[in-house]
């Protein structure tokens, strides 16, 4: 049976939280050859039941810091029937901020640098630069919350469920950009992330399609595309630098996760897009049950995800 758009959307949501989830033992390890002994030992490396990350240390089945934001958001989308960018950053400060697992004295964004430097691993969840220049601002009392300095992988990383509750509608790309200034008020970013977003959103409304980023590359060279940014012609470029890679690629999830897994660095960041692309072309049937079931906030995503699809009808 041909998989509807709602089912895709689903797919789409609770495969980047599988594949983030399922990536997360590994999240952040830089020593390859390290990392290569393991994989020697572990060829199935997803949902390692021991974490090897030398920054943090969080239980099998747990989301990384990404997947915890892209949780917050899909909660508020869910929640508010849309995006309420008030309601994110709220639910973003009580996720992230004060009095949360992330409330930490090495995480704490006013620590003085060249301080003592923390015992690694720490255990529990790492607060990296974009929520403390938000919590920062935060405490400012900034209308603009997002961090000005921060340009990295977040925004691609969470932007599942926003894509799935907008795609298809004309204000989608406003959107995403809307709820990513919310913690990374930065250009590049937001460029980076619209990007991925086209492509994302190409695969929920139309499944798989092996043309899919010649699309995106021809709307991001439109002179007449919706909102347009300064970066569109780069990341068209960069796209077309590895559109033969990736066509080669596998297109099931296990393969393709423990691939970028064996990469190492930010595993969870590509997985996390990894499983939204494949899910938005395989649909929920299409994530393994067993790593779903390894997943230890699969239950509320899939609950979650069914109300973005309702509502998104």
């Amino acid at each position: 049976m041909a998989l509807t758009l709602a089912d895709r959307a689903i797919g789409a949501i609770v495969g980047s939280a599988v594949a983030d989830s399922a990536a997360q033992p590994l999240h952040w390890v830089y020593d390859l050859q390290k990392l290569k002994v393991l994989l020697a030992k572990q060829p199935h490396p997803e949902f390692n039941p021991e974490s090897v990350n030398p920054f943090y240390r969080r239980d099998t089945g747990q989301q990384s810091c990404y997947g915890d934001q892209a949780y917050v958001l899909l909660e508020s989308l869910a929640e508010c029937g849309g995006l309420n960018v008030e309601d994110l950053k709220q639910r973003t400060l009580k996720a992230f901020g004060p009095g949360s697992e992330y409330d930490t004295p090495v995480n704490d964004p006013y620590k003085v640098p060249g301080g003592p430097k923390p015992q690694l691993p720490i255990q529990g969840p790492w607060r990296h630069a974009s929520l403390k220049g938000f919590l920062k601002n935060v405490d400012a009392g900034k209308q603009d919350t997002g961090c000005e300095t921060d340009g990295q992988i977040d925004g691609v990383a969470k932007l599942a469920p926003i894509v799935a509750f907008y795609a298809g509608k004309p204000d989608m790309l406003e959107k995403v950009e809307s709820a990513v200034r919310v913690t990374q008020n930065n250009d590049a970013c937001v460029v980076e992330t619209l990007a991925a977003a086209r492509i994302l959103e190409h695969f929920i409304l139309n499944g798989s399609d092996p043309k899919a980023l010649d699309c995106v590359m021809d709307q991001l060279n439109d002179p007449n595309r919706a909102h347009p940014q300064d970066g569109d012609k780069d990341s068209s470029g960069h796209i077309d630098e590895v559109k033969d890679y990736i066509s080669k690629s596998p297109q099931e999830v296990i393969p393709a996760v423990r691939e970028t897994m064996s990469c190492g660095g930010c595993t969870c960041s590509r997985s996390s897009f990894i499983g939204a692309c494949l899910g938005a072309q395989i649909g929920l049937e299409g994530i393994p049950s067993s790593w779903r079931s390894k997943t230890l906030r699969y239950g509320s995503l899939l609950e979650l995800a069914k109300k973005i699809a309702e509502q998104h009808q």
